[in-house]
């Protein structure tokens, strides 16, 4: 099984996060890929490029994104079929973005907030996790949720080992 990393809007592909997250895939046998958004500053644009990039997939794969890439992951998997969806203070209910009700196919989702979030208020992830019916962790930390990383890598340990 393969997992797909999407990353925030200021962000690249190979962050601190999504490094230290792939260790803890690839250690359970995943494969893993990240894309390089960084061509485009318009999510929906980001969306294209991820149904494009698993058109052809034949392998069952896993979304996991951080910030704008959890409103990528999350919008996508309206159209493709993830076995998981691993969401990080994602980017929900933001002005400016086209989509604003999100698709609920997906039955397995996980998403993990900071309470101190500055740029995306916790409280989108509750309306969305309430909606979905899905597990959501508040924890200590802000946007980027790196002096939290330790709980992130804990959470999405045991969020893979259910899958």
């Amino acid at each position: 099984m393969k997992i797909v990393f999407s990353h925030g809007k200021e962000s690249g592909p190979w962050g601190t996060k999504i490094k230290r997250l792939s260790e803890i895939a690839k250690a359970q046998g995943f494969e893993v890929d990240s894309l390089d958004y960084r061509t485009y500053a318009n999510p929906d644009d980001r969306v294209c490029q991820l149904l494009n990039y698993l058109k052809d997939e034949e392998q069952d794969f896993i979304l996991v994104g951080s910030s704008m890439g959890g409103y990528v992951s999350l919008v996508s998997s309206e159209y493709v079929n993830p076995k998981a969806i691993f969401l990080m203070a994602p980017a929900l209910y933001l002005e400016g973005y086209k989509q604003q009700e999100y698709p609920l196919s997906c039955n397995k989702i996980e998403i993990i907030h900071g309470w101190d979030d500055e740029v995306i208020p916790f409280d989108h992830s509750v309306r969305f996790a309430k909606k979905a019916n899905c597990s959501l962790h508040l924890i200590a930390g802000d946007h980027r949720l790196n002096s939290s990383l330790d709980k992130v890598e804990s959470v999405f340990e045991n969020f893979l080992k259910k899958i």
